[in-house]
């Protein structure tokens, strides 16, 4: 390598290195404790900042609203009527049905002939006889009739004149029971003629024309479906309660309910009857509604939820479900101060209302703030600022319309009505 090349290359090593010594000194602080206090305030700040500033959270407010109040149990539809249709006659052929499978029938359809040979005979036979008696009664009256002329009574001893009387009595009651031989008579040919007995909906049919029947023959049976019974089962503990509603006058109102979504399947129906005894085994009373059925939502042995209205709380308090938060001593809520803080408040809850609401009966005042969303984030004293609430938490607010409490269990039942109080 040249001299002149190596001292070119020392030069540009001096200029790099210098222009690099330079750029530090630049950049170093002139106070050392400028950077313990730059890194102390950018250490305590975000810090600082995150400690104090208000939790976002969604609130609603406590609403006062008339609530009826619910009994909720499980319930199977009963048929008002059934009836099991057989012929009152046997050893007789069925001729022919008058009846479709599932059909609504009204009582006195005609449902079934049977063959009406013999017992027209019998009719026929019964009224002959009474003719024949009929025929022997007249002569038995004219003999007594003649006798018994003041003209002939001389010529006829006592003995004789009491033979013929008694003859006329006994024609007379041989006509008697001639009649009622007709009318016996009758009653067989009517019975060849099975007639509904109820009006219901007719079932599968138990036998085919063509077969020679009997009285224990099942020609079909007959369900009436409109009004029907819904039958279902409470806990003793709410027996009180239920007989006091029942003795304010009006029927108490039943709604069945679907066990899968819980809409409503038949609405307008009515408490019919309370049992008069609880059962032992199960500690449970039965009581029975009574719906209308029109058009018919309920058939025979299917199973419902049945709601039973009790009474309603007038000016009941009311959250959404969300609200409310679980610990060992109890239930409560974080209820909004002036200052924008919160505060744990420990309330009773009443019932539930619907599925996302519940009724308190003690700890809250109309008018009152609670927390729905963002209780994680908070405790006792905690800044919060209001936000809107989700889709699925504002559909929970109190709203206008009335809701109504749930009571499944005993225990839940009685607590509305010491909030109504």
């Amino acid at each position: 390598m040249s001299r002149f090349r190596k001292i070119a290359l020392v030069a540009v090593a001096a200029v790099v290195l210098g222009g690099a010594g330079l750029a530090a000194l630049s950049q170093a602080p002139a106070d050392p404790g400028q950077n313990k206090g730059q890194d102390k305030s950018e250490g305590e700040g975000p810090g600082a900042a995150g400690a104090d500033a208000p939790v976002p959270v969604a609130l609603a407010p406590v609403a006062r609203q008339d609530v009826p109040v619910y009994l909720i149990a499980q319930g199977t539809v009963q048929a008002r009527n059934s009836v099991t249709v057989n012929p009152q006659i046997g050893g007789v052929r069925l001729v022919e049905l008058h009846f479709k499978e599932g059909q609504e029938v009204k009582r006195g359809d005609l449902l079934a002939q049977l063959d009406p040979r013999n017992a027209q005979a019998g009719f026929d036979e019964a009224t002959a006889k009474l003719r024949q008696d009929q025929a022997a009664l007249a002569t038995a009256r004219s003999n007594y009739l003649r006798s018994s002329d003041a003209h002939y009574r001389q010529y006829v001893s006592k003995l004789d004149l009491d033979t013929q009387r008694n003859a006329v009595a006994q024609a007379e009651a041989l006509v008697a029971a001639d009649e009622a031989a007709i009318h016996n008579a009758r009653v067989q040919l009517d019975y060849t003629r099975v007639l509904a007995p109820i009006d219901g909906i007719a079932g599968i049919r138990g036998v085919d024309p063509g077969n020679v029947v009997t009285t224990s023959t099942n020609l079909v049976t007959i369900t009436q479906v409109r009004p029907i019974y819904v039958s279902f089962n409470l806990p003793e503990q709410n027996l009180d309660s239920v007989y006091r509603a029942t003795q304010a006058g009006a029927p108490l109102e039943v709604e069945a309910l679907d066990r899968v979504d819980a809409h409503t399947v038949a609405a307008g129906g009515s408490l019919d009857v309370i049992d008069n005894a609880v059962d032992p085994a199960t500690g449970t009373f039965k009581l029975r509604s009574l719906f209308g059925n029109d058009p018919r939502a309920l058939w025979p042995g299917q199973f419902v939820n049945v709601r039973l209205k009790l009474r309603t709380v007038a000016g009941g308090l009311v959250i959404p479900a969300q609200a409310l938060q679980r610990s060992p001593d109890g239930d409560y809520v974080y209820l909004l101060q002036p200052d924008q803080t919160v505060k744990m408040q420990p309330v009773k809850v009443a019932g539930e209302v619907g599925d996302s609401q519940v009724m308190i009966g003690a700890g809250l005042r109309e008018g009152g703030r609670v927390v729905v969303e963002g209780q994680f984030r908070l405790k006792p004293g905690s800044k919060v600022k209001p936000v809107a609430a989700t889709a699925t938490v504002a559909l929970a607010m109190p709203a206008a319309s009335a809701p109504s409490v749930n009571a499944p269990a005993a225990g839940a039942s009685a607590a509305p009505a010491a909030a109504a109080r």
